[in-house]
């Protein structure tokens, strides 16, 4: 086994915010120069959407559904990166977070034994959506944290709102996280060497060499449920459908009445995106929905 320590980037950020999307971009990426990349989505829901648009190879893929990584899911975490790296031999190291995870939670994780002995330094990237940061929706405990535990905040889908808007977003974000450097962007393309700033000061480095263990916390509570979605369906009636759960995201695979399409909902924007495949391993006519659980923590 090689002696060379690999970057870690752990990228989080709210439900819907783009996550999957930016890390889909890095792997293109990786792809066009060659670079080996090792993939642990944590998802929220168990439907494994996410594994359907992320993976690219079995042996460099893991997903962990059914709670967290940042602290239900952080043994199998560690155990996964440990296994990946023993098979794969990844040049980098990138982590999906769900999005209702901490980052630097997460982050404290990857200073233990024995993954601590090979990963280089560890970023977090958090990615917040425009237009959700516009309407003021749902910037509560677990939006604020995630911000202010970013390394680099990505503002994302920044086409979605006013150009006009955006420096008052940015001071909006400046609230929660009064360092991070802040990168606009439109469905998470950015440069890749953007996502690992340098640590002038050596914040990071100081972190890293603390005793730091992860702290005591709870959650917001969310949960999922499954919806069912006829096939058939004209584009419409689904668009209906899944806006009426009233859910903070939703996302599924759903054979309409104008073929597969993938559905993406946002709070209140729903999405049906043409499907180049069906599934390998995804049920098609499914949606999981997240809501938050009003007075859960």
């Amino acid at each position: 086994m090689t002696d060379d320590r690999v970057p870690a980037l752990v990228v989080s950020g709210f439900l819907g915010s783009g996550k999957t999307s930016l890390v889909r971009h890095l792997l293109a990426d990786a792809q066009r120069e060659g670079v080996r990349v090792a993939i642990v989505s944590n998802e929220f829901g168990d439907l494994g959407i996410d594994a359907e648009l992320l993976a690219r190879r079995p042996e460099d893929y893991v997903e962990l559904s059914g709670g967290c990584v940042c602290c239900r899911l952080s043994d199998a975490l560690v155990d996964t990166l440990q296994s990946l790296r023993e098979r794969v031999q990844p040049d980098r190291v990138i982590i999906e977070t769900s999005g209702v995870a901490l980052p630097f939670e997460t982050q404290l994780h990857l200073w233990r034994d024995p993954i601590g002995a090979w990963i280089e330094d560890d970023v977090a990237v958090v990615v917040v959506n425009a237009e959700q940061l516009a309407a003021g929706r749902d910037l509560d405990d677990t939006f604020v944290q995630q911000v202010s535990s970013a390394d680099l905040l990505l503002l994302n889908q920044v086409d979605r709102v006013a150009g006009s808007s955006l420096d008052n977003l940015e001071a909006r974000l400046r609230e929660f996280e009064p360092e991070a450097p802040i990168v606009r962007c439109v469905h998470g393309e950015v440069e890749p060497d953007l996502l690992f700033p340098p640590d002038a000061d050596g914040a990071r480095a100081r972190r890293r060499g603390s005793d730091a263990t992860a702290p005591a916390h709870s959650h917001e509570h969310f949960e999922t449920r499954i919806v069912t979605i006829e096939a058939g369906m004209p584009l419409e009636e689904v668009s209906r459908r899944v806006r009426a759960l009233g859910a903070l995201r939703a996302k599924g695979f759903v054979e309409t009445a104008r073929g597969l399409r993938l559905v993406q909902g946002v709070g209140p924007r729903v999405e049906l995106q043409e499907v180049a495949s069906p599934p390998l391993t995804a049920p098609v006519g499914r949606v999981v929905a997240i809501h938050r659980v009003e007075g859960g923590s």
